[in-house]
């Protein structure tokens, strides 16, 4: 069993106005398995939605983002981690706003969803954009089903009404799947968002996202 906890740091910052809200908050889970300690990730969460990005705290080596359970606890490490969390929120922050001020065209949202939720079938091989337009527009062998899911929920989804038609709402209909849809029940879904492969899938699509804003 892994026991985490949700400390709130007192730090958010508001898009649009200061409709769209998200909170700074450390996840701090012991695993409860030998030779792991408590794990400490800053996780920023979307209010509006509850989506929630899990990113790991890299800072040197030599200060350590993990409290081993035989070691007298350390509060330097977690002052040491509460500021670099605070940089991390910083650094959101920008990559957000910038999200909230740059616009998708519908090719190119296709392309981002293709992109983060790729076809996995091993006998599709490599297919150019133009196959995998041509596909969505027909049959949709080429395409994955999250794929899809994510096209028809970009603008229905949870403060989908805020951003509209932005980087930031196509970004959010990511973490939105992840945190709320995909994964057999809520247990393992959170499980994926904060520690498995959903994880590195938000982290994926937040560059990515930034990567076709800077283009637009």
């Amino acid at each position: 069993k892994v026991i985490w906890g949700l400390a709130k740091v007192n730090e958010s910052f508001s898009l649009f106005g200061g409709k769209d809200q998200v909170d700074s908050y450390l996840l701090l889970s012991n695993p409860h398995q030998f030779g792991r300690g408590v794990d400490i990730r800053f996780t920023p969460i979307r209010v509006v939605c509850n989506n929630t990005l899990s990113m790991s705290l890299e800072g040197k080596a030599s200060l350590g983002i993990s409290l081993n359970h035989r070691s007298e606890f350390d509060v330097e490490k977690v002052k040491l981690a509460l500021d670099e969390a605070h940089q991390k929120m910083d650094t959101y922050r920008q990559m957000a706003e910038f999200l909230s001020e740059k616009r998708y065209s519908q090719d190119n949202l296709f392309e981002y969803f293709s992109r983060v939720f790729p076809k996995t079938s091993s006998r599709n091989g490599s297919v150019s954009f133009d196959k995998l337009m041509e596909s969505f527009k027909s049959d949709k062998k080429l395409v994955s089903r999250n794929a899809e899911a994510a096209m028809e929920i970009v603008e229905t989804q949870p403060g989908a009404e805020f951003g509209r038609g932005s980087w930031w709402s196509a970004y959010n209909a990511v973490t939105y799947m992840t945190n709320h849809t995909m994964g057999h029940n809520p247990d393992t879904r959170m499980q994926s968002v904060w520690y498995g492969p959903n994880k590195d899938r938000n982290i994926n699509a937040l560059g990515l996202a930034v990567e076709y804003a800077e283009a637009a």
